[in-house]
């Protein structure tokens, strides 16, 4: 017996939020010819070729693709891909580490206990979150974590942990306790998840939290991070770069030594 899990549109096209198909040792695609044919005529299409599958929260993507087997008792999640607009998750790499880059939606419920929940059933992916507010693009993003990364490479981290010298640079202040209060996580306040670790892990990560994500840099914070970090501008006149703010917001980080 396998459990097919529908999130998004799918649900739509089955009329359900779950199926029990009674086979097992089966590959994904031969899954998804069989689901096409259970699918009702009235419904709305599945379009298979736009849809991430996982199994057991793994997604089939770090395993073998639509080539994996199925086993009995298997939980598989088909989760459709929305094109257009915000990604919903970065990936790319710094100092040849992977990096994955997701913005959850901030809930009364989500604080920092959620954060140390997901280090201890994730204990192998480096875990940072700071609040929305901080982060202002792709740009500023990438170049905070390169500081952070090359520090750590030259042994030279702003704390013992590379976490917590992304969080600070972010912040910028080398008081923990003060970037944890300002730029950390805050309940319904948006928040980036930093992840550090292998793609297999971190798709798992991304699968599991799914639910909870809101398209990335959706929010214009230049206002407010001039305004926090008292940036003038003349400040802002005075750097000749496409970039003002974000240049000045990264030199920033750097010279916090």
């Amino acid at each position: 017996m396998i459990t097919v899990k529908l999130v998004g549109g799918a649900k739509k096209s089955f009329l359900t939020e779950q199926l029990h198909i009674d086979k097992s040792n089966i590959s994904i695609q031969e899954l998804l010819d069989l689901l096409l044919e259970l699918k009702p005529a009235d419904t709305p299409d599945l379009d298979t070729e736009n849809i991430l599958i996982a199994i057991n929260g793994t997604d089939s993507s770090a395993m073998e693709g639509k080539s994996t087997m199925i086993k009995n008792n298997d939980l598989v999640s088909i989760i459709p891909v929305i094109h257009g607009g915000s990604s919903k998750k970065l990936t790319f790499q710094v100092l040849k580490k992977q990096i994955q880059i997701i913005e959850i939606i901030g809930q009364k419920t989500i604080d920092l206990k959620f954060l140390d929940n997901l280090r201890k059933r994730y204990p192998k992916i480096q875990l940072q979150a700071i609040s929305s507010n901080f982060i202002l693009n792709n740009y500023h993003l990438n170049k905070i974590l390169s500081l952070s990364l090359e520090s750590k490479k030259n042994d030279i981290l702003l704390s013992n942990k590379l976490e917590t010298d992304i969080l600070i640079r972010f912040a910028l202040t080398k008081q923990i306790s003060d970037a944890i209060i300002n730029a950390g996580i805050k309940p319904k306040t948006n928040f980036i998840l930093i992840a550090i670790g292998n793609k297999k892990m971190l798709n798992s990560l991304y699968v599991e939290l799914l639910p909870l994500l809101v398209n990335l840099f959706s929010k214009n914070n230049d206002m407010f991070l001039k305004k926090y970090f008292k940036i003038t501008k003349k400040q802002l006149n005075s750097v000749y770069s496409k970039n003002p703010l974000e240049d000045i917001l990264i030199e920033k980080a750097a010279i916090l030594l």
